[in-house]
C-alpha cells in the first residue's frame, strides 16, 4: 500500500499529478538504498574527513578521487615542485593516497598541486578537497594546507538563533563592504559592518562569495574550490571570528552556496580534474550552462552526490553555520536549466525535470536538518517547484523558505514603465500575497540583482540624477521628496506582507545611489562601484539617515515573534483614491500611494482598548514633516462595531495598533 503525501491535501491542483509526487518520494528511497547502504547520511557525508590532507601521528596523509587517472603525484613548495617524487598509491575505486612523515617537510602553509598523468596526458590539478587556495603574482593560483596547531578557539559557544523570531536577513558581501578602493576583508567587515547591521535589528547576515572563486566580478557564483575560504578576502580563521562575533550579537549566519554549477576553469578548478569532462559533470551540451558559461554537476553519479552533500556538513561544522541560501535552483531542476515561462502545473512534472536534481536537493535538505536541526534552508527558485518549502516526509523537497524573486521584478518593472497615478494596486497585491499552500517565503523589494550594472536600485529609479545633487536637507528637490516617500512606502509593503522573512541587501537600506560594478577590464579595473559609501548615511547633512532610520523602525516593529507568521488580511482596496488597507497580526497599515491628496478614513477594528498610532513614515526622523511620535486616531463605535478614524499624508504610510 502506498503511503499518503500530505502535499496533496495542501494544494488540490496537485491531485493530477498524484504519481508524479509518489515516483519522486520512490526515487529517494532508492538514492538512499543505493547509495547508504545502512548508514546515516550523515555518516555517508563525510568526504572531507577522508579525502584531501590531514595530520596524523607520523606526519600527513592526502587522499584523492580521481578514476580516470594512471597516476597522481603530490607535489608543492615542501618537495621544490618535483612532479615525480612523491608519487601517490592507488587503493582502488579510482581512489588514490600518500603518507608522509615529518621528514618530507609538508607543514600548515605550505603550497601544493597534484600532478595528474592519464591517457597518455599529464597536468597540474589543485586538491579537490584543499580549505584554501591563494593566487600568486603571475595570477595562477595553489593549493595551501591549512592545519595550525593553534585552532580557532570559539567565543560564542554553541549558537542558537530565536526560531520564534522572524527572520530579517543582511545580504552581503565582504569584498565591495568598504568605502575604500579595494577588496575588503573578513576583519574589516567584523569591525565596522557588523556593529551596523546590529543596530539596524537584522537577525541574519546572508555572505555571498564565501567559496572560493577565480574571477572576482561573479559575485561568487562561478565557484572553483568548494571546500576552500576565499582567500581574497582573508583566511579561514578570519571568517570564523566574523562569524563567532555576528553569534555573539544574536545574528545568525546564512551561507550562499552555490551547488548548481561551477566554474570550469581547470588550473584552478574542478574542469577534467582527472582527465574526464565526465568525472563531476555531464558530458558534451548537457554538462554547460548556456547562459552562465559553466559547468553543470551530473546529480545521478553517487561520487557527486558524496562530494556535494559532504560540502554541506563541512560548512555546518567546520564553520558552524545556521544555514544556506542555494543558488541557481531553477537551473538544476530542469534540464533547460529553467529557461522558459511556468504557467501550468504539468510543467513541473514533465521529462525536462531533472529527477537526480530534485532527489540531491531532498537528500541535501535532509543532511542539513540532521547535521544542524534548527538549519535555516531558502530556496532560489524562480519556477516555483510545488513542495519546494514542504518537508521531504510530506511529499516536499525539504526547504524552509523559498525567495519571492516575483516582488523586486514587479518593482522594476513598475517604477521603470508607469507613472505613478496608473500603478495597479491590484496587481501590486497580488503580487504581494500571493504563495504556494502551506509554503513560506522571504520577502524583498530589491537583492544584489537589482543593484548591478545593467539595472537600478529602487532608489536609483526613483531618484536618477537627483541622487547626486538632492539628498542634501538643505536642498528642496520634489524628486528626491517623491523618491525617499516610495522608498520607505515600497520597502514596507513588501517587508509587512510579502513573506514571512524579509531580506535587504548591503546598503539599499539607505538608498545606497551607486549601483554594483567590480573592477574588470571594460572599466579599467576600478573600485568605484565595487564599495560601499558608508559616510553618505553617516552625514547628518543627508537624506540617507532618514531613510536608514525607516528602515530601522521597520525592522523593530515587524520582527516581533507573532508578527510576520500571522495571516494577511485585507481590509481596503480603493483604487480611485489610490489607497491600500491591510491588517497583520493586530496592526493596520494604511498605504496612502495618493501622490496629490491626504487620505481620511474609518477602518473597523475589533478592541478600542490598545490603539494608538506607532509608525508614520512622514516623521521627521525620518526625513518627514510631522513631530516624531505625532498622531492620533479616534475610536468610534456604533452599536457593537468599532471603527478608527486614520489621518494619512500623501505618499506615506501610518501603522496603527489596533489589537
Amino acid at each position: 500500500m502506498k503511503k499518503k503525501l500530505k502535499i496533496l491535501e495542501y494544494d488540490a491542483y496537485l491531485t493530477p499529478f498524484k504519481e508524479d509526487l509518489m515516483a519522486r518520494a520512490e526515487n529517494l528511497e532508492r538514492a538512499k538504498w543505493r547509495m547508504l547502504g545502512g548508514r546515516t547520511l550523515g555518516e555517508f557525508a563525510n568526504g572531507h574527513h577522508f579525502y584531501g590532507f590531514h595530520k596524523t601521528r607520523e606526519g600527513w596523509v592526502y587522499r584523492e578521487w580521481a578514476p580516470n587517472a594512471d597516476m597522481l603525484f603530490l607535489m608543492g613548495d615542501f618537495n621544490g615542485w618535483d612532479k615525480r617524487r612523491h608519487p601517490m598509491k592507488y587503493i582502488g575505486s579510482g581512489n588514490f593516497e600518500i603518507h608522509l612523515t615529518e621528514e618530507d617537510g609538508l607543514e600548515h602553509g605550505s603550497r601544493v598541486k597534484v600532478h595528474v598523468c592519464a591517457g597518455g596526458k599529464s597536468f597540474d590539478r589543485i586538491p579537490l578537497y584543499i580549505k584554501r587556495v591563494v593566487q600568486q603574482a603571475d595570477d595562477s593560483f595553489d593549493g595551501e594546507i591549512w592545519e595550525p596547531e593553534k585552532k580557532y578557539r570559539w567565543k560564542s559557544g554553541e549558537f542558537q538563533r530565536n526560531t520564534k523570531e522572524p527572520l530579517f536577513i543582511y545580504e552581503a558581501h565582504v569584498g565591495i563592504a568598504s568605502e575604500e578602493y579595494k577588496v575588503a576583508s573578513y576583519a574589516e567587515f567584523t569591525r565596522d559592518v557588523l556593529p551596523r547591521i546590529q543596530k539596524l535589528g537584522y537577525n541574519a547576515i546572508q555572505l555571498m562569495a564565501v567559496m572560493e572563486h577565480p574571477y572576482y566580478g561573479s559575485f561568487g557564483y562561478q565557484v572553483s574550490n568548494f571546500f576552500a575560504v576565499s582567500s581574497r578576502f582573508g583566511a579561514p580563521d578570519d571568517l570564523k571570528k566574523l562569524i563567532d562575533t555576528a553569534h555573539g550579537m544574536g545574528i545568525a549566519v546564512i551561507l550562499d552556496i552555490v551547488h548548481s554549477h561551477a566554474v570550469g576553469n581547470e588550473l584552478e578548478g574542478m574542469g577534467k580534474f582527472d582527465g574526464t569532462s565526465y568525472q563531476f559533470f555531464h558530458e558534451g551540451e548537457r554538462g554547460e550552462h548556456p547562459a552562465w558559461g559553466t559547468k553543470l554537476f551530473n546529480y545521478g553519479k553517487p561520487e557527486v552526490v558524496h562530494f556535494l552533500l559532504s560540502n554541506i556538513k563541512f560548512w555546518l561544522d567546520e564553520y558552524r553555520l545556521d544555514g544556506f541560501r542555494f543558488d541557481g535552483i531553477t537551473s538544476m531542476l530542469y534540464h533547460d536549466q529553467g529557461m522558459q515561462s511556468f504557467m501550468k502545473y504539468d510543467q513541473y512534472f514533465s521529462p525536462n525535470t531533472d529527477v537526480d536534481a530534485v532527489v540531491y536537493l531532498q537528500l541535501a535538505t535532509e543532511l542539513a536538518k540532521e547535521t544542524k536541526k534548527d538549519c535555516v534552508l531558502i530556496a532560489e527558485d524562480m519556477s516555483g517547484m510545488p513542495g519546494m518549502c514542504i518537508p521531504v516526509k510530506e511529499g516536499g523537497i525539504g526547504f524552509d523558505y523559498r525567495l519571492a524573486m516575483g516582488m523586486p521584478d514587479f518593482w522594476i518593472k513598475t517604477l521603470k514603465g508607469k507613472k505613478d497615478e496608473d500603478w495597479d494596486l491590484g496587481e501590486m497585491w497580488h503580487e504581494l500575497t500571493q504563495r504556494r499552500p502551506m509554503e513560506k517565503v522571504i520577502g524583498y523589494s530589491e537583492s544584489h540583482d537589482q543593484a548591478l550594472v545593467g539595472d537600478k536600485t529602487i532608489m536609483m529609479w526613483l531618484a536618477d540624477a537627483e541622487i547626486y545633487t538632492g539628498m542634501s536637507r538643505l536642498v528642496q528637490s520634489h524628486r528626491v521628496d517623491r523618491a525617499v516617500a516610495l522608498h520607505k512606502m515600497i520597502r514596507l509593503v513588501t517587508a509587512a506582507c510579502a513573506g514571512e522573512g524579509y531580506m535587504n541587501f548591503m546598503g539599499n537600506e539607505f538608498g545606497h545611489p551607486e549601483w554594483i560594478d567590480f573592477p574588470r577590464e571594460g572599466n579599467g579595473w576600478s573600485f568605484e562601484f565595487a564599495r560601499r559609501q558608508w559616510s553618505l548615511v553617516d552625514d547628518e547633512l543627508l537624506r540617507y539617515g532618514n531613510v536608514r532610520e525607516f528602515d530601522e523602525a521597520m525592522v523593530e516593529l515587524l520582527k516581533r515573534k507573532e508578527f510576520l507568521g500571522a495571516a494577511v488580511e485585507l481590509v481596503l482596496h480603493d483604487e480611485m483614491r489610490r489607497v491600500l488597507v491591510f491588517r497583520r497580526a493586530g496592526y493596520l497599515f494604511v498605504f496612502n500611494f495618493n501622490a496629490h491628496e491626504d487620505w481620511v478614513g474609518k477602518v473597523r477594528i475589533t478592541d478600542e482598548s490598545n490603539v494608538e498610532i506607532v509608525l508614520d513614515s512622514e516623521w521627521k526622523k525620518f526625513g518627514g514633516w510631522k513631530e516624531d511620535g505625532d498622531g492620533e486616531v479616534k475610536c468610534r463605535k456604533v452599536q457593537d462595531r468599532i471603527s478608527v478614524e486614520v489621518d494619512v499624508s500623501k505618499r506615506s504610510v501610518v501603522v496603527v495598533r489596533a489589537a
